[in-house]
C-alpha cells in the first residue's frame, strides 16, 4: 500500500513574508510572546489570541526530533479532548517519521498544505494515525505549516483549514518559530545544568559544622533563603562559598528551579557577555547558531556569579543594568528581555578595597552587597575539624575500597594544629592523599603537602608578627590611592571621589598623616 498522501493535499493559502501590521492586536501579540519562557507561557498566549482574536480553535504544534528523520508533539490546545483518549495519547506520544508521511509532504512544499482527512483515512488509516486522530476530533481537512527561522524548521503548525487570513497567518508562524526556538534552547541548556546539578549534589553532603561560628552562618542562612534578596557570600578561597550558595537556593521558594553557576574568572574576557546574556545567531564571527545566556537559564530561578571579584569592569555596567531593570539584551539582540532571576554572588576577595582602587564598580558593590554572609576561615572554626576529617574519612574510605574507622589522636591534634591556608578544600585533598598512603582501619598519620612548625603552630608566628595602628593601614591606604591617581584630590575620579570623602576632609587627613608630595609623586 502506498504510503504517499500526496493525492490527498493539496496546496493553498498562500503565506506572504512577514511584515510590519499596524493593527494592535498583532503589535500586543508580538510583545507577548516575546515575553515567553517556557512552554506554559506560550500556551497562555496562543490560547488567548488564537481563540479571541485570530479564529483559530484548535491546533497542534509538532517539532524535529534530534535525529532529524522524525518529528514529535510540543504544544497543543484541544479543549474537548479527553488526555486519555488512545488517539490523543499516539499522537502526543509517538515520534513520527517524515518520509513518507504528512509531515514530510509539509516539509517539501514552499506553501501550507491541505489534507482531506477523509481520503487519508480511508485509504491509509493505519499509515497515518494523525489523519485518523484530526477527523476523530470532527475536522474533514487540516493545514500543516511550515515554522522557520531563517533556513531553519523549527516545527510544523497544525490547524483546522478555514482561515482566511493569509497575511496574518504568515506573521503569527514567524513569531511563533522564534518562540519555540527559544523554548527548545533554553530546555536543551536547562537539561544540561540540572544533570550537572544532580551529579554535584551527589558529591556533596550538607554542610558540616556544629561551631559557634558556623552556627551564626546557619542562622542568616536560615533568615534571607525565604527572600528574593540579594545575597553576597564572601570568604576565602576553599571555605565552602558554593555550598552556602546551593543551601541559599534549596532553602527558598525557587528550590523547583535550577541554580545555574557563573565562575566570573574562569570565562574570557571576550565571552562572558553572551555567556550571561546569550547572542543571536551571526552577531560575532563564530556565532553559527543563536544562544541563551545564563540569566534566561537561570529565570524563576537562582544566579550564582562566583568570583565575582574578577568579572572585568566593562562588563560590571551591564552586569548592574541587568540586576536593577531586570532586563537583558543577548548580544546582536534588539529587544529587551524580561527575567525574574535571584542573584546569590560569591568572592575570596575585599571588594571594598576593589572598589577603592578603581577595579571594582561602587555602584554595583552596593547592589550585590545587600545581604552580606562571610564564611569564616577554618582556622577560625578548628573545633569544627573532627567532625570534617571524619567526614572525608568515611566518604574517601568507600571511594577507594579501603576500611577506616578512626583517624588517631595525634594527627587528630595535628590537623588542628595546623593553619589551614587552603581551608576545607586543603583539608579534604590531605585526608584523600593519606587515606590511600595509609592501611587500615586506623588513621593513623595525616600527609600535609607544606607541612612545617611554623605552619602546624601558627600561633606562635602569628605572636611574633608586628601588629600595624588603624593610623598606619590608613595611612598607606590614602597614600596608595593619591600614587595611583598621580596626587590629584578633588574633582572627578579623584581620590577623595574614590575613597568616599569630602576633598577638604581628605587634604586634613594627608597633612595629619605626614603624607608628602615626594611620597605622592615617587610612589
Amino acid at each position: 500500500m502506498s504510503t504517499n498522501p500526496s493525492s490527498a493535499l493539496r496546496a493553498g493559502l498562500h503565506v506572504s513574508s512577514p511584515q510590519y501590521y499596524p493593527d494592535p492586536v498583532l503589535l500586543s501579540f508580538t510583545n507577548a510572546i516575546a515575553s515567553v519562557r517556557e512552554r506554559p507561557g506560550l500556551k497562555s498566549v496562543i490560547k488567548r489570541y488564537f481563540r479571541d482574536y485570530f479564529g483559530i480553535s484548535q491546533y497542534i504544534i509538532t517539532i524535529p526530533n534530534e535525529d532529524q528523520i522524525s518529528y514529535s508533539y510540543f504544544l497543543h490546545d484541544l479543549p474537548d479532548k479527553d488526555p486519555a483518549d488512545e488517539g490523543f495519547r499516539v499522537i502526543t506520544g509517538t515520534a513520527m517519521p517524515i518520509q513518507g508521511s504528512m509531515t514530510g509532504a509539509v516539509l517539501q512544499a514552499d506553501k501550507p498544505v491541505i489534507f482531506n482527512l477523509r481520503e487519508i483515512v480511508s485509504k491509509h488509516k493505519l499509515s497515518f494515525p494523525s489523519a485518523s486522530f484530526w477527523a476523530k476530533v470532527g475536522a474533514d481537512s487540516i493545514t500543516g505549516i511550515r515554522l522557520r527561522l531563517g533556513s531553519e524548521d523549527v516545527g510544523i503548525l497544525w490547524i483546522q483549514t478555514g482561515y482566511s487570513n493569509h497575511g496574518v497567518l504568515g506573521f503569527i508562524c514567524s513569531q511563533l518559530a522564534i518562540a519555540i526556538s527559544n523554548i527548545i534552547s533554553r530546555e536543551k541548556v536547562e537539561d544540561r545544568h540540572l544533570q550537572a546539578q544532580m551529579a554535584s549534589k551527589n558529591n556533596h553532603n550538607e554542610i558540616i559544622g556544629s561551631g559557634t561560628e558556623m552556627q551564626k552562618v546557619f542562622s542568616l542562612v536560615n533568615q534571607v533563603a525565604p527572600a528574593n534578596s540579594t545575597v553576597l557570600i564572601l570568604g576565602e578561597t576553599g571555605v565552602g562559598k558554593e555550598l552556602i550558595a546551593r543551601a541559599l537556593h534549596n532553602a527558598s521558594p525557587r528550590h523547583d528551579k535550577i541554580m545555574v553557576k557563573v565562575n566570573c574568572a574562569a570565562l574570557p574576557e571576550n565571552l562572558i557577555e553572551s555567556e550571561l546574556f546569550g547572542h543571536e545567531r551571526g552577531s560575532f564571527t563564530g556565532a553559527i547558531e543563536r544562544r541563551i545566556g545564563k540569566f534566561e537559564l537561570a529565570n524563576n530561578g537562582t544566579l550564582f556569579l562566583d568570583e565575582i571579584g574578577e568579572m572585568p569592569l566593562s562588563l560590571q555596567t551591564k552586569l548592574l543594568r541587568a540586576i536593577q531593570e531586570r532586563e537583558i539584551e543577548r548580544v546582536g539582540g534588539k529587544n529587551p528581555i524580561y527575567v525574574n532571576v535571584r542573584i546569590i554572588a560569591a568572592t575570596n576577595r575585599d571588594l571594598l578595597m576593589e572598589v577603592y582602587e578603581g577595579r571594582f564598580r561602587r555602584d554595583l558593590y552596593y547592589r550585590l552587597n545587600v545581604f552580606p554572609i562571610t564564611i569564616p576561615a577554618l582556622r577560625n572554626r578548628k573545633e569544627d575539624i573532627p567532625m570534617l576529617a571524619n567526614h572525608f574519612m568515611q566518604r574517601f574510605s568507600r571511594s577507594v575500597g579501603k576500611k577506616f574507622t578512626s583517624i588517631a589522636p595525634k594527627p587528630l591534634a595535628d590537623l588542628q594544629g595546623y593553619n589551614w591556608p587552603g581551608n576545607i578544600r586543603e583539608l579534604e585533598h590531605a585526608i584523600e592523599r593519606s587515606i590511600i598512603l595509609s592501611t587500615g582501619p586506623v588513621l593513623k598519620e595525616i600527609h600535609l603537602n607544606t607541612m612545617n612548625l611554623d605552619r602546624l603552630y601558627p600561633q606562635k608566628q602569628e605572636e611574633e608578627q608586628t601588629i600595624r595602628t588603624l593610623k598606619e593601614n590608613e595611612r598607606d591606604h590614602i597614600l596608595r590611592t593619591l600614587v595611583r591617581l598621580k596626587g590629584k584630590i578633588s574633582g572627578h575620579g579623584g581620590a577623595a571621589q574614590q575613597l568616599d570623602v569630602p576633598p577638604s576632609t581628605l587634604n586634613s587627613k594627608i597633612n595629619k598623616l605626614g603624607i608628602t608630595k615626594e611620597e605622592i609623586m615617587h610612589g
